[in-house]
């Protein structure tokens, strides 16, 4: 847990860069949130005699939740987001290890069904000193959806170029605070690889099915943006080297692991370009997080020396 709050650190430190005190302030309230619910839950509720507050997975939802938050949400609904994250997701299945689904993306799915205004709105860049009052922007991932929606690929030609795209220099809206800045997170997936806190399979199996799909559509109709901006927008990259590596709701094989990012690429792609709202990323890990037990049970591994049935 805490080689990955590690990996989080160069991302982190960009949010606070191009995000000032709306970064600061919604990360230390959902990190703040979180320990404090896993606290009380494991001992008012489930009254544990361990608790389990200091192992650092309450702190990496905390950050997770965070950097799918807008820098300018209102504590009270950052509060929200931490309950359903660390309350409903994880310790109602009690605990580290038995969650089903990725708990930081329940908080952020919860709020976006509950305040999708204040959950789509994203603040401008540059603001550093400003948090509630912040000027917002259209993301790069909102001009793609206006795109497909108009059928006017020239409005394609508002996006950053791929270099802004992947250092986080957006002239408008820049989105959640942890998905800015490619650069940021691939350094976290280096060092997360360095340290083989995870492996290659899932990261570079999501990102290359939606290179494939999203160049396909592109060639077939220009309304679609390129695939290299539709990779470095939104929370992609996080969400495929941070949200879907998640030990527990992921699959355990190379195989199945594969199998898995592949899925959730393909569902990115199709919720972007076909659903209602322009991000598909939190959603398609969701859906596989709930099919990651018939994954296992499918690639599972014949035990040695075992004979295959008869029918």
């Amino acid at each position: 847990m805490y080689g990955v709050i590690i990996a989080l650190m160069p991302a982190l430190l960009v949010s606070f860069i191009y995000f000032g005190l709306g970064s600061v302030i919604v990360t230390a309230t959902s990190v703040a949130a979180c320990v404090f619910f896993e606290w009380a839950i494991s001992k008012f509720i489930l009254k544990q005699e361990r608790n389990t507050v200091l192992d650092g997975s309450a702190i990496l939802t905390g950050l997770l939740l965070a950097f799918n938050l807008p820098s300018n949400l209102p504590i009270w609904i950052i509060v929200i987001g931490a309950l359903f994250a660390i309350g409903v997701a994880k310790m109602s299945f009690g605990g580290l290890g038995n969650n089903l689904f990725n708990p930081a993306l329940v908080g952020r799915a919860a709020l976006l069904v509950a305040f999708p205004a204040q959950m789509t709105t994203w603040p401008k860049v540059g603001q550093l000193s400003s948090y509630l009052d912040a000027e917002t922007g259209a993301t790069p991932l909102s001009i793609m959806k206006n795109a497909i929606k108009s059928g006017d690929a020239s409005v394609l030609d508002q996006l950053p170029d791929s270099l802004s795209l992947f250092i986080g220099n957006h002239p408008d809206g820049a989105g959640a605070m942890g998905e800015i800045c490619a650069l940021a997170l691939i350094l976290g997936l280096a060092y997360m690889l360095w340290k083989k806190i995870i492996t290659w399979h899932i990261p570079v199996s999501i990102i290359c099915t939606v290179f494939v799909f999203a160049g396909l559509l592109h060639l077939a109709d220009p309304i679609y943006a390129d695939p290299v901006s539709v990779i470095l927008s939104g929370g992609l990259m996080l969400g495929a080297i941070f949200m879907a590596t998640d030990y527990v709701t992921s699959p355990m094989t190379p195989k199945g692991q594969l199998i898995y990012g592949v899925a959730i690429g393909f569902l990115t792609v199709v919720i972007r370009n076909w659903g209602a709202y322009p991000e598909g990323m939190s959603f398609a890990i969701l859906i596989m997080n709930a099919f990651t037990p018939l994954i296992n049970n499918y690639v599972k591994p014949k035990r040695f020396g075992e004979v295959p049935a008869k029918n």
